[in-house]
């Protein structure tokens, strides 16, 4: 029998589909020299037979993933920069109108988005529990609270600062198992016509690019429209709008409102339609995804190991936190992948989680110019190949595994 747990939204049963095993914390690089136990923990997936959400079976604490030492910055895209910077204006541009708007982002991370609100002089607060890129926030001049977003933490900011005009989260909602606390606390900090907007991966987009990298473990739910407005609902929220996004390999942002505050947009019956006609979650889609997933993973050892027989160096590029999955569950380690190349200063020097790979800083992968490498940082792939010309003029050549295996 698959494995099952009670869901974190309904309390329905939550049955198993995809199991990963051992996983290690995804964001945690290890100094060479380090002598500490590593934590591990079991990455088991599965789809609420209630209310279809998609949800992780196992939760990690969060103090073990959210820390001072958080490695990732948001802005280190170009890309994602020039996006939160149209989010910005656009709440700017509509939502932020009044003389005295408020405007609250969780998980504001660097502070890339909130850089433009400021700038615009509206009042405006991230929180953020990573010391690090909290500290980051406010050295740009950008309110930021250090904590964890929860029912408490929305009745403190509504004492100091009054309600929100918009609650804004991106790459954030995803993360929080205690989904409860959290939309109660929306509920308590949203003015009475405000609205909460969230983007994030869209489970869609996963099965249907077999993107099983998105599965790790700051990622515990996987959203559909279905999901969201039945999460909402029980919470006293509609959901009135969505719309899908191209960044991070496909995402939705999502438009909560205060139930009957908003009338529903077209858009939202559209995405329910095509997701009731896909039957994303219907026991036959779930097991063929498994499939595909384990098809991509015997692809893509049997492609490095191959290589490796011939004397073929290969290297990672993008020391993500999707590449932990693929490392851990496919066992692939230094024996086939040399190393991983990555641009984030905190990474550098260390190993990779779980597979031990050295992580190196790009100079080193320009010196060299490898004949292979393995894009783990896929969701930026036109971004990095406008980047890398020269490793593709050099004869270089990119091993991809979403959606499929793939050389060129």
């Amino acid at each position: 029998m698959p494995e099952s747990a009670a869901c974190r939204v309904c309390g329905g049963e939550v049955v198993a589909f995809m199991d990963f095993g051992e996983q290690p914390i995804s964001d945690c690089f290890l100094p060479p020299e380090s002598t500490n136990p590593e934590h591990f923990y079991r990455l088991v997936v599965g789809a609420c037979e209630s209310c279809t959400m998609v949800q992780l079976l196992h939760e990690v604490p969060r103090e073990r993933m959210f820390h001072d030492h958080y490695p990732y910055h948001s802005s280190g895209s170009a890309r994602m920069r020039e996006h939160f910077r149209g989010v910005a204006e656009r709440f700017v541009g509509t939502e932020l109108t009044g003389d005295d708007a408020f405007i609250v982002e969780l998980g504001c991370n660097d502070g890339v988005m909130l850089a433009t609100v400021a700038e615009a002089g509206i009042r405006h607060l991230g929180v953020e529990p990573s010391g690090s890129v909290a500290d980051v926030t406010a050295a740009r001049g950008i309110r930021v609270r250090k904590d964890f977003f929860e029912e408490e933490t929305a009745r403190a900011i509504r004492a100091d600062d009054g309600q929100a005009a918009v609650i804004y989260a991106a790459n954030t909602l995803c993360h929080i198992p205690y989904m409860g606390s959290v939309l109660r606390g929306v509920r308590e900090l949203l003015a009475p016509d405000g609205v909460f907007v969230f983007e994030d991966p869209y489970f869609a987009d996963i099965v249907r690019q077999t993107s099983f990298d998105q599965m790790y473990d700051e990622h515990f739910y996987y959203f559909t429209a279905r999901s969201v407005a039945e999460m909402a609902r029980r919470h006293g929220l509609d959901l009135v709008d969505v719309e899908r996004l191209t960044v991070h390999g496909g995402e939705v942002r999502y438009t909560l409102a205060r139930a009957g505050a908003r009338e529903r947009t077209a858009a939202v019956g559209e995405l329910l339609a095509e997701e009731e006609a896909a039957e994303l979650t219907a026991r036959h889609a779930l097991e063929g995804f498994r499939d595909r997933v384990l098809k991509a993973r015997d692809d893509l050892v049997s492609l490095l190991r191959e290589l490796r027989s011939q004397g073929k160096d290969v290297v990672g590029y993008g020391a993500t936190a999707k590449s932990a999955t693929v490392l851990n569950y496919c066992g692939i380690g230094p024996e086939l992948i040399a190393y991983v190349t990555d641009t984030t200063p905190a990474k550098q020097g260390r190993l990779t989680p779980g597979s031990h790979i050295p992580v190196v800083p790009h100079q080193r992968f320009a010196d060299d110019r490898p004949p292979y490498a393995v894009l783990f940082a896929w969701n930026h792939a036109e971004e990095i190949m406008a980047k890398e010309q020269e490793f593709r003029d050099a004869g270089g050549q990119w091993i991809r595994y979403v959606p499929g295996v793939r050389v060129g």
